[in-house]
């Protein structure tokens, strides 16, 4: 042994252009073996979910050369210092590290320094944000040629300059990355090098997500209609006939729930199923946990309801969360589920396949109402309750309902606590600073501790606030501990599940993207 550590390594990936569904594979699993992850402000924060739980996370706070918060030297410098401790580094970057994207600069800071690094390409805004907006960057019709150049100007570099009146007659397409700042004078000189006034032209601001914003207009209003509408950057400028497309091709902009800002309120490990369909239909989901899901802290009704599961006649799971904690205490104390022999009755569909990836078979599950009335009418039509016994895992301020149901039937129930909802630590005022700003159009829920800790952390202005967005239930008991904070749902869908939530999202907002 010589005392001397093995060097780390630099990964600069490409995080895409905003949407995060748009990281490519490899920079998934890059991201999935980091030890620190340095990223920029453009990076989703979605991204940084996949490093894992014990990596660092050092935000470097840059938005491209319109807004650089952190000298480029000192992120170069910290990325030498972290890699020679030994960390594998991923250098998470907007867009991709090799256009515009300073990436050239730190990787060859790597190599003169001896560090191993890999480049994994991401999707450029060139590319993304104007697929987003319905503007493709060749089309046999109208477009053989483009040109990619920044607006931004390299003050280190004294002698460069865009021959921009040369440009706009040199390519079909004119893409411009980082020219928001420069807009106005950008687009004169592109029309004194002789480039018609007429010519179709446009910018995306937060291309690819759910808050992108287009603006069309020949190329002589275009400063003055982007300075109307108040958009900023991040945001690409796209000159040239592609943008007659746009028309025809603008697809995202179509989805039902387009711009809509949802607030998500699960567990992460639930959150992920209505996080998808939301972002399917457009809306940009914002996930921000009311509760946590946590074991009993006193684990000694279970263990004995466990010691004694072949003397139960039939197993009631009403949530995912309570068959998991049955399984991990089963496993702890020795105890087989899949041995018991009597029957299982399941609330709806993901308790069953939580369930059944436990290993046990599920007889019944009510055909309509995914909640304790229906599981009643579920049991009585399946089997009689009278002179049975049952037993219910449940969280530890369990609903009566179906406790109730089954003893007036002449069942025995044993209702044992498998696990406890507490209330996460929120940042309550960043939270109530979103609503107050209008920055949420939607709330959603799905329990009623969801609800209470919501509620606890509004102060008096967000509280009024809250009156201003469409506010969703996912079943009835939610509902009703909405109504107990005085709130009235606007939406509570049929069945409980992220479809059925979408469709009554959709039908509430309406048809046709953000308001």
């Amino acid at each position: 042994m010589t005392g001397r550590h093995k060097p780390g390594r630099v990964l600069l990936v490409g995080a895409g252009p905003g949407d995060p569904d748009l990281i490519t594979v490899r920079g998934a699993q890059a991201l999935r073996s980091a030890d620190v992850v340095v990223h920029d402000a453009l990076a989703a924060e979605e991204l940084l979910d996949l490093a894992p739980l014990e990596a660092e996370r050092i935000n470097v706070g840059k938005r491209g050369h319109d807004d650089p918060t952190r000298p480029q030297e000192e992120t170069t410098a910290l990325l030498l210092r972290l890699a020679q401790q030994g960390k594998t580094v991923v250098r998470l970057k907007g867009g991709d590290p090799f256009v515009f994207g300073r990436g050239a600069e730190e990787a060859s800071a790597l190599a003169e320094a001896g560090i191993p690094f890999e480049v994994v390409p991401g999707v450029s805004s060139v590319i993304g944000a104007l697929a987003y907006a319905g503007i493709p960057i060749t089309d046999r019709r109208y477009s053989a040629s483009f040109a990619v150049v920044t607006g931004h100007k390299d003050p280190t570099r004294v002698t460069q300059e865009t021959r921009w009146a040369d440009l706009g007659r040199a390519a079909d397409t004119l893409i411009i990355l980082m020219g928001m700042r420069n807009l106005e004078g950008l687009v004169e000189k592109i029309i004194d090098g002789g480039l018609s006034p007429e010519t179709p032209a446009a910018v995306v601001a937060d291309g690819t997500l759910p808050s992108q914003r287009v603006v069309e207009a020949p190329l002589n209003q275009l400063a003055e209609r982007v300075r109307a509408e108040g958009l900023g950057a991040p945001a690409v400028v796209v000159i040239g006939n592609v943008v007659k497309l746009r028309q025809r091709l603008n697809w995202i902009e179509r989805r039902p729930l387009f711009g809509r800002r949802v607030l998500v309120t699960r567990t992460p490990e639930q959150a992920s199923e209505w996080m998808e369909a939301l972002r399917a239909a457009g809306a940009a989901p914002l996930l921000i946990p009311m509760i946590r899901i946590e074991a009993a802290s006193d684990s000694g009704p279970l263990d004995a309801a466990l010691d004694r599961l072949r003397g139960y006649d039939a197993l009631l799971i009403t949530s995912a969360n309570a068959i998991r904690f049955l399984a991990a205490r089963a496993r702890e104390r020795g105890v087989l589920l899949r041995d018991f022999g009597g029957s299982v009755v399941c609330v709806g569909p993901k308790s069953a396949e939580a369930t059944l990836a436990e290993g046990l078979p599920v007889q019944t599950i009510p055909a309509e109402r995914f909640d304790a009335e229906g599981m009643l009418d579920a049991i009585e039509k399946h089997f009689p309750p009278a002179g049975r016994r049952f037993l219910l895992p449940r969280a530890e301020a369990g609903r009566e309902t179906l406790v109730d149901g089954l003893r007036a039937a002449g069942a025995t129930v044993d209702a044992v606590t498998a696990y406890r909802t507490v209330a996460p630590d929120t940042d309550a005022a960043a939270l109530c600073e979103r609503l107050t700003a209008g920055r949420l159009d939607v709330l959603t829920f799905a329990s009623p501790s969801a609800v209470r800790n919501f509620m606890a952390l509004l102060d008096r202005a967000a509280r009024r606030a809250v009156a201003d967005c469409l506010v969703a239930a996912i079943g009835p008991t939610t509902a009703e501990a909405l109504r107990k904070e005085g709130l009235e749902p606007d939406v509570v869908p049929e069945r409980a599940n992220a479809a059925d939530l979408v469709a009554a999202l959709v039908e509430a907002c309406g048809a046709g993207g953000s308001s």
